[in-house]
C-alpha cells in the first residue's frame, strides 16, 4: 500500500506543492504531520490532546499546530511541532509530500505533510499538551466502520465527514477530514456520505 502512496502523491506533486502557501508572512496557517508506518498496512499516528487544554481539549488530532515566525515552511512547521507533541526527530521522518490545505471552522489554514517513518519507532507525549499517542491501520478506516456521518458547514457548502470509533479514542471532525480525503484522493476509496449511520450537524 506504501508504494502506491508514495507513486501517487509523486504523480500530483507538482499540483499539491503549487497549494502550498508560502513566506514570508504565514500566521493563520498550520501545519499537520500524516506519519506513515512502513509496512504492508501502514498505521497513522495520532493523538488524544490533553484534557487540560483552552482549545480542542481531548480531542484526537494529528501531530502539528500552527506556524512561527522561525519556521522557513510549513513542511518545517510539521516537523518541528511532531518533534515537540511526539518526540519524533525531524530526520526519522521521510517526506513524501503536502497534501491539498484545508480550512477549519475556526478559519485556521492548515496544510497536512505525509512522511514515512520506522514501525519500530518509540514516541512519547508531551505531557503538557497530550494524554495518548496511538497507532491506527490504514486498513481500518478503508473499511469505513463510521459510527455517524457529521455534517459540517463550510463556505455555505454542506461537508459529509465520517466519524469512527477506535478503541476509546473518538475519530472525526477535521481529522477524519484530512484522512477521508487522503484515502479517496490518494488510494482512490469509496467513502462517502451513509444513509445507513446516524446524521449530526455541527455548528
Amino acid at each position: 500500500m506504501l508504494d502506491i502512496i508514495e507513486e501517487n502523491i509523486a504523480q500530483r506533486i507538482e499540483e499539491l506543492e503549487a497549494r502550498v502557501p508560502i513566506g514570508p508572512n504565514l500566521q493563520g496557517h498550520a501545519a499537520v504531520l500524516i506519519a506513515l508506518t512502513n509496512e504492508s498496512d501502514p498505521q497513522v499516528i495520532l493523538t488524544k490532546r490533553s484534557a487540560n487544554l483552552s482549545t480542542h481539549s481531548g480531542e484526537v488530532s494529528f501531530p502539528g499546530g500552527r506556524w512561527d515566525a522561525t519556521d522557513p515552511s510549513l513542511q518545517y512547521t510539521a516537523l518541528r511541532e511532531a518533534e515537540e507533541e511526539v518526540d519524533l526527530p525531524m530526520d526519522a521522518v521521510r517526506m513524501l509530500g503536502p497534501l491539498w490545505p484545508r480550512t477549519t471552522r475556526w478559519q485556521v489554514h492548515v496544510t497536512p505533510w505525509v512522511g514515512v517513518i520506522s514501525p519500530d519507532i518509540v514516541l512519547s507525549p508531551n505531557p503538557g499538551e497530550l494524554d495518548a499517542i496511538f497507532r491506527v491501520p490504514l486498513s481500518f478506516f478503508l473499511a469505513d466502520p463510521r459510527i455517524r456521518t457529521d455534517q459540517v458547514t463550510i463556505d455555505d457548502r454542506a461537508i459529509y465527514l465520517p466519524a469512527y470509533m477506535y478503541g476509546d479514542y473518538e475519530i472525526w471532525g477535521f481529522t477524519a477530514g484530512v484522512i477521508t480525503e487522503f484515502l479517496v484522493k490518494i488510494l482512490g476509496a469509496s467513502i462517502g456520505r451513509r444513509d445507513d449511520v446516524p446524521l449530526r450537524a455541527l455548528n
